[in-house]
């Protein structure tokens, strides 16, 4: 019998800020999204309680390659040189030679990059299986329909359960913990599509999946709604950006304006504890970044049809 099980990374400390999924059955072991290499230790831990270990893992199913998500690949390859590892095909090359995606990463982290995310390993190209969408690919009875899905990252996979009725979405769909009420979006650079991710996220409401699972934090049992919720924060945040962009203040303070804003937000729905936990997993400077990058160059693209 196939069973899926959360696996909470533990990240910085921080309980339910990211998760692995452990796909099990008679005869494979495979999880989706590893995490960062900061939480193999964690990671290790939870396998053990469930009988696993690494060189239990057959496979290894990625999102997308965004260091929360994919960074300890490389690790679990070297301690298993047999794992089959998928990945979108225009992420597989910084799997290869991570050198520029940590070198994006050092300019977003600087000094912090080590601690919030830890080791990463290249990938042997011999154990990458590259995919572009439209595959299918099988642990032992389950069988997963590929979806290219990009918006979050131009990278960016969504797996498709049929059986189950469960997409596994990476950070297609944001950051909203299992059983809590409250969806905050994830637009950090430098891949930001509203368009594309509209498109990803109509998409996936069109299966009319029975649950989805955020790597940010656990499974949503009202996909339509929680989708469709989505859609509306990322209008709300575009528009936030777009207005402080147009309002003539320079680009620093807008950033401290956007943060501001977005965490009194958070802070006046929620316990001050809770909201700290989805301020701090939210990476607000971030998402201003990506967001500032996606309306400017969006801007430049409609001067350039009217110029023509």
């Amino acid at each position: 019998m196939m069973t899926f099980t959360t696996i909470d990374l533990n990240w910085t400390g921080r309980p339910r800020s990211i998760a692995a999924m452990l796909i099990e059955s008679a005869d494979r072991v495979a999880l989706i999204d590893p995490g960062p290499g900061s939480t193999v230790e964690a990671l290790r831990m939870e396998l053990s309680s469930r009988g696993h270990d690494v060189q239990s893992l057959d496979s290894l199913l990625l999102t997308h390659i965004h260091l929360d998500h994919a960074g300890a690949t490389g690790t679990l390859v070297r301690e298993n040189p047999s794992l089959k590892v998928y990945v979108h095909e225009s992420g597989a090359k910084h799997m290869i030679d991570p050198t520029k995606l940590l070198a994006s990463a050092g300019r977003l982290y600087g000094g912090d990059l080590q601690a919030l995310y830890g080791e990463t390993v290249a990938v042997a190209e011999r154990n990458l299986q590259s995919l572009k969408g439209g595959e299918q690919v099988r642990v032992d009875e389950a069988e997963f329909e590929i979806f290219y899905t990009p918006g979050h990252a131009s990278h960016h996979l969504t797996y498709w359960e049929r059986q189950s009725r469960t997409a596994f979405v990476g950070d297609t769909a944001g950051i909203r913990v299992e059983g809590d009420s409250f969806l905050l979006p994830a637009t950090p650079p430098p891949d930001i599509d509203v368009e594309l991710w509209n498109r990803s996220l109509g998409m996936i409401a069109s299966w009319k999946p029975e649950r989805i699972f955020l790597t940010h934090f656990g499974f949503m049992e009202n996909p339509s709604e929680h989708i469709q919720l989505y859609k509306e924060r990322l209008a709300e945040w575009t528009e936030l950006v777009r207005k402080l962009l147009d309002s003539g203040v320079e680009a620093s303070e807008a950033e401290k304006i956007f943060v501001e804003t977005t965490s009194a937000k958070i802070r006046s729905t929620m316990p001050e504890e809770v909201a700290d936990h989805y301020i701090f997993n939210g990476a607000l400077k971030l998402s201003w970044l990506g967001l500032m990058r996606y309306v400017r160059k969006k801007d430049e693209l409609a001067k350039s049809a009217i110029i023509r």
